[in-house]
């Protein structure tokens, strides 16, 4: 069993849940080629993670570079309190589309 998943809710907004770690983002990054490439608009729900590393950060910089590359925007929902730690420390929160979800 998959200990992190990406998945197009019925809104049109990506989902993801699990843990975010070293192990599983290169997995959470295949499978959201696809889903970032096809999606009219970018917005990832990250409020079904759990944990997170410095890997799951990078993770939010490549998809806003893949979105951004495609000439859309993207924004981030929801972002665990953990990840927002490590992206404040390493000013990345900055440059990352935080918003929180309706």
């Amino acid at each position: 069993m998959s200990e992190a998943t990406i998945q197009r809710d019925a809104t049109g907004r990506l989902r993801v849940s699990g843990v975010m770690s070293l192990r599983t983002v290169p997995q959470l990054w295949r499978a959201s080629e696809e889903l970032i490439r096809d999606a009219e608009r970018v917005e990832i729900d990250l409020r079904g993670v759990s944990r997170s590393d410095s890997a799951g950060l990078a993770l939010l910089v490549q998809w806003m570079r893949q979105a951004r590359h495609a000439g859309k925007e993207v924004r981030f929902l929801n972002i665990p309190r953990q990840m927002l730690a490590i992206a404040r420390v390493s000013s990345l929160d900055r440059i990352l589309p935080l918003a929180r979800a309706n």
